[in-house]
């Protein structure tokens, strides 16, 4: 199958080693950094969202307008609007953006940050909410006709939409958690999994848990895994910038007082992430787990470390797996994307092309040009 890359964009410049300076809207940050995901050959680029971020149906919208076809991944959070509102509002934006939309739909892992915005239900009941949501959402973009419907958390009479996705029936579902509920959900509503960055055994095993819960329903679904690639023209350059990045987000964390370790307890992923931590600060030769100790198994908080072919033969593993999308993000963001799109995503996509007896796909001119 074709290998696709999803990069993240954020409305200002910050990471994990370096502090936000500035508006938390910043348009021309926006607009450079959504280009360079375009110009480096990214199929898609995820905006996240949590309770304090800018809005992300905004800034989907913004970064939509300044691109031509790069694809987008709108982070959402069920049960904040009401379902038959939101599937008018991506439905609407799936046409402003000329049918570029995903929506990666998260539940939430942390009681505190959901309460933020006043939710207060515990886990599963989120997923259980999760799962209602999803059911009425899809109706409204696939039913014709006006629906009633009356579940635990939502009640709606006569539901009818002018508008529906321009890609057909649904805007593709993207959508995580790796608790029990959230596996059922994944196997009732998700087109594509996403992971964060496991070890193989770990990622591999979630695979098969998955695909089991949508064979249950008759369903197939594609899977998404997270890295944050480090890469080197040397195997030991690479790790000596990993272990740069870690000096750097240890002391940035030291000087905006968080406490080391401390992530989302609930969230079943960031367990997971600790898991592979245990194990070392080196798993499968390439996964370093390092930061995502640090950082208590918080976000895609994983890297892949090594040279440009190093690194595309670790994904190339995972790819094995039955993963065919990579959700690939730097700790220098914009320059990473850059750099990306120079040395891996090409390296990638013609390894993959050659496992699968295909043609490789050409690099864009401007970036053989640069190389």
């Amino acid at each position: 199958m074709p290998v696709q890359f999803i990069g993240m964009i954020q409305p200002h410049e910050v990471s994990e080693t370096i502090a936000r300076k500035g508006p938390a809207v910043d348009p021309a940050y926006v607009r450079v950094f959504a280009q360079a995901h375009e110009h480096a050959g990214f199929d898609r680029i995820l905006v996240p969202a949590s309770s304090s971020s800018p809005d992300t149906l905004l800034t989907v919208t913004y970064a939509a307008s300044v691109t031509d076809k790069i694809k987008f991944l709108l982070a959402h959070r069920p049960g904040f609007v009401a379902p038959t509102l939101a599937a008018r509002q991506l439905a609407t934006l799936d046409h402003y953006t000329n049918g570029r939309l995903a929506v990666h739909y998260i539940s939430g892992g942390s009681d505190e940050d959901q309460q933020r915005d006043g939710d207060f239900l515990n886990h599963d009941e989120r997923y259980a909410r999760t799962d209602e949501y999803l059911t009425v959402l899809r109706r409204v973009w696939a039913e014709d006709k006006p629906f009633d419907h009356e579940g635990t958390y939502y009640r709606a009479k006569g539901v009818v939409s002018e508008v529906k996705p321009l890609q057909g029936q649904r805007v593709p579902i993207y959508f995580g958690g790796a608790s029990a509920p959230a596996l059922q959900v994944a196997g009732k509503h998700a087109d594509v999994y996403a992971l964060w960055g496991e070890s193989l055994a770990q990622a591999g095993d979630l695979v098969r848990r998955v695909r089991a819960e949508a064979t249950l329903q008759g369903r197939h679904v594609d899977f998404s895994i997270s890295f944050r690639p480090i890469l080197g023209k040397t195997e030991d350059e690479a790790w000596a910038k990993a272990e740069r990045i870690l000096e750097d987000t240890r002391r940035l964390r030291v000087s905006q007082g968080y406490s080391r370790g401390v992530g989302p307890q609930q969230s079943e992923g960031a367990q997971r992430l600790l898991a592979d931590a245990a194990k070392g600060d080196r798993v499968d030769e390439r996964l370093w787990t390092a930061i995502a100790r640090e950082l208590g198994g918080r976000s895609n908080s994983t890297s892949l470390v090594g040279t440009p072919e190093q690194v595309a033969d670790a994904l190339l593993k995972y790819y094995d797996l039955g993963i065919t999308t990579f959700l690939i993000r730097g700790f220098d963001p914009l320059v990473d994307t850059i750099e990306y799109g120079r040395e891996l995503l090409p390296l990638v996509r013609a390894k993959v092309a050659e496992r699968d007896g295909q043609q490789a796909p050409v690099a864009p001119a401007a970036l053989r040009k640069a190389a």
